[in-house]
Order: structure tokens, then sequence, then C-alpha cells
């Protein structure tokens, strides 16, 4: 069932200023994130946990999640590398 949540590429973000990067590699991962280190609530970071949700209930492909992921990594400035 993880094969199945994992995303093709890992996505490289770093959360806090002083933070070291961190390696996403599932979406697991990445729902974490939006849930714990992206406090502002907005519309990319929402669509983020619903893609996210989706995959996590078997609903959706890990691509989609990803994606999202992405764009809402993309508002604060943590994405370090796509």
């Amino acid at each position: 069932m993880t094969a199945l949540r994992r995303f093709e590429r890992p996505v490289v973000v770093r959360v806090g200023r002083h933070s070291t990067e961190r390696i996403v590699f599932d979406v697991n991962e990445a729902a974490n994130i939006l849930l714990r280190d992206l406090h502002r609530q907005t519309e990319r970071r929402r669509v983020a946990m619903d893609a996210s949700l989706q995959v996590l209930r078997g609903e959706a492909h890990p691509p989609a999640a990803r994606r999202a992921f992405v764009a809402a990594a993309l508002e604060p400035k943590i994405l370090r590398s796509d």
C-alpha cells in the first residue's frame, strides 16, 4: 500500500528559516508538512490537503497530490527542488 502513495520523484522543501532541507518521498510526508508546518490557510494549501486525502483514501493517484503539494510549497517559498 505504501508504494501506492509514493511520489515518482521526491520534492525538497525547507520549512523553517534555520531548518535543514527535507526530502518528501510520499503523500503522508507531504500531508504532515501541510498540516503541521504551513499555517496560512490558502486555497493552494486546501487543494493540496484535499488531493493528499484523496490519495490516502485510494480515490486518486500520487502525481495529483505531488502537483498540488508543489503548488502549495511555492506560496510560502519553501520549495527547494521539484
